[in-house]
C-alpha cells in the first residue's frame, strides 16, 4: 500500500516516514526541500533498511504532481508540505495562502479525479487561540488564529472537511501541540532554517554556542513561574500517532464521509523555564537566558487532553520532556559532526 508523504523530508514528515516503513508501508515523498535537506532522504534509508521514492518538486506544480499520480497506486496521503514560520507568515501573508493552501488544493484535485481516500492533514492547536478552559479538548470551540500560519491551518481544515462531505472520503485532522526532540538515532531531527522559531531549537543552539542566549518572552504571565505554559510531545510519539490514524482510516469500511479530529499532546503542560531547567539538567549544559517583553500574539497556557486518541487509536504520548529534550542534544552533536 503506496503512502504518499507531501513534506516527507521535513522534521514531522520525515519521523512519520520511518514510522511508515517501519509499518510495511511503501512511502512516495514529495518534498521542495525548501524546509529540510537531501541527507535526510540518506538517513531514513540507513534507520529503516528501507528507501522510499523521492520526488522533489513544489506541490504547486501541478503537471508534476499528476505524473507522480500516474506513477504510482497511492492509497492515501499524509500532508506535512506548508511553510511554518508565525512571524515570517506575518511579513508575506499572500506566500503564505499561496504555498499551504494551493499545494492541499492540488493534491485533493488528484484525489478527485482518481477517487482516492485517506487523507490526514498535519494542523495545528493554534486552531483553539487561548482556550477559556484547560485541558483542550476536541470540542474546545474555534477561534480565529493570530497568525496567517494558524489562519492556513483553520482554513485547511475547513477545505477538508468540504471535500470530505462532497466526495465521502475519509479524512483525519490531527491538532498538535508543541512536537520536540529528534530520533533515537540521532540521525533526524528539527532543521531549523536561519534563526529558530520554536523554543526547543533555539534552546539547543544557545547550548551549543551558535546563539549567544535565548530571549524568553515575558515573565509576567499568570503561570507558576511567569513564562507561558505548552504542551511538549516527542516527535517520534508524534509520527506513531499519524500510523495509527491511517490504520483507523484504511480499516473503515463504511462508504460514508469520515473526519476524524484527534488532539496530539501529552496532556501536561510545561512552562518555558521549565523547559529551559530541563534541557540543562538532560544534558549537563547552560543554556544562557534573558527575559524580555511579552511577544504580541503570544497565548498565555495550552495543553491538550488526548483521551479521544488514546481512545479510538489506542496512541498516547509515552516519552517524558527530559528524555525528549535528551534526543535534541544528541541531534545538534550530530549536526557539529557533520560540520
Amino acid at each position: 500500500m503506496a503512502i504518499l508523504v507531501t513534506g516527507g523530508l521535513g522534521y514531522i514528515g520525515s519521523h512519520t516516514v520511518v514510522e511508515l516503513l517501519n509499518n510495511s508501508f511503501e512511502v512516495v515523498i514529495v518534498d521542495d526541500l525548501s524546509n529540510s535537506e537531501k541527507f535526510i532522504l540518506k538517513n531514513i534509508e540507513e534507520i529503516t533498511g528501507k528507501k522510499p521514492v523521492f520526488y522533489p518538486f513544489d506541490l504547486k506544480r501541478k503537471e508534476l504532481l499528476a505524473q507522480v499520480f500516474d506513477a504510482h497506486q497511492i492509497d492515501g496521503c499524509i500532508n506535512f508540505a506548508a511553510s511554518k514560520a508565525v512571524g515570517e507568515s506575518q511579513e508575506k501573508p499572500v506566500d503564505y495562502y499561496e504555498n499551504n493552501l494551493f499545494s492541499l488544493i492540488n493534491v485533493l484535485k488528484e484525489f478527485k479525479e482518481r477517487n482516492i481516500s485517506n487523507f490526514i492533514f498535519s494542523s495545528s492547536c493554534t486552531v483553539y487561540g487561548q482556550a477559556e478552559t484547560m485541558p483542550i479538548d476536541e470540542d474546545t470551540p474555534l477561534k480565529m488564529p493570530e497568525s496567517v500560519y494558524g489562519k492556513t491551518k483553520q482554513m485547511g481544515e475547513e477545505i477538508l472537511k468540504d471535500f470530505a462531505n462532497a466526495y465521502k472520503a475519509k479524512i483525519s485532522l490531527l491538532r498538535y501541540f508543541n512536537p520536540i526532540g529528534a530520533h533515537p538515532s540521532a540521525k533526524l531531527g528539527e532543521l531549523p532554517v536561519g534563526v529558530p522559531n520554536n523554543l526547543v531549537p533555539y534552546v539547543m543552539q544557545t547550548a551549543a554556542g551558535i546563539r549567544e542566549k535565548l530571549s524568553i518572552w515575558g515573565d509576567d504571565y499568570p503561570t507558576e513561574d511567569g513564562t507561558p505554559v505548552r504542551d511538549y510531545i516527542y516527535v517520534v510519539d508524534l509520527a506513531k500517532a499519524h500510523v495509527a490514524a491511517l490504520k483507523k482510516l484504511i480499516g473503515d469500511e463504511s462508504t460514508g464521509t469520515v473526519i476524524d479530529i484527534y488532539n496530539l499532546g501529552t496532556g501536561k503542560g510545561s512552562s518555558v523555564l521549565e523547559v529551559v531547567k530541563a534541557f540543562e539538567v538532560a544534558n549537563d549544559v547552560s543554556v544562557p537566558y534573558q527575559i524580555c517583553a511579552r511577544r504580541e500574539g503570544d497565548i498565555t497556557v495550552a495543553y491538550a487532553n488526548a483521551d479521544k486518541a488514546e481512545k479510538e487509536l489506542h496512541w498516547k504520548s509515552e516519552t517524558s520532556l527530559e528524555e525528549s529534550l535528551r534526543t535534541v542534544w544528541e541531534w545538534q552533536k550530530y549536526l557539529n559532526s557533520r560540520n
